[in-house]
């Protein structure tokens, strides 16, 4: 059974799931630092967790700033992988941002997922840029997402 869930920021029992699928994609498989990875924003963001039967597998936070609402730190456990999860996070973290009044998403993706944001019609803007040693590029998308999750 897939489950979905919103995550409030100060709720560290929920977050110490979210972490471990975090450190297992930045931290071992794209070696990026933990002191990168754990950027302090945790505590004001929201975050989604989908558990499959029980067992954490996937992960995105929610950051809203004065003027943007960011989607990041998406991360599907390798076992999890092309299953529709990722999917899943994004468009609850994408309708939550547009319920909570956002005219527009933001993510800094790596260029190696752009084809998988684009296809949640988000739009390259300017040119790629590195950020924990891995080329990102930022990316736009307005308003509120319909459809249904893309399950294989």
């Amino acid at each position: 059974m897939i489950a979905a869930e919103l995550i409030l920021g100060h709720d560290e029992n929920a977050l110490e799931q979210v972490r471990k699928i975090r450190h297992t994609v930045f931290c071992e498989e794209q070696a990026i630092a933990k002191s990168i990875e754990q950027d302090g924003l945790d505590a004001s963001s929201i975050h989604a967790l989908v558990t499959v039967s029980g067992v954490a597998a996937a992960t995105g936070r929610l950051l809203i700033t004065l003027d943007d609402y960011i989607i990041g730190r998406v991360a599907v456990m390798p076992q999890f992988r092309n299953k529709g999860l990722g999917d899943l996070v994004m468009r609850l973290l994408i309708r939550t941002a547009f319920d909570m009044g956002a005219e527009h998403q933001t993510v800094h993706s790596q260029l190696s997922a752009q084809g998988f944001y684009e296809k949640l019609n988000f739009i390259p803007q300017g040119k790629p840029y590195e950020e924990a040693g891995i080329p990102h590029i930022t990316m736009v998308r307005k308003g509120d997402i319909f459809g249904k999750c893309q399950f294989p």
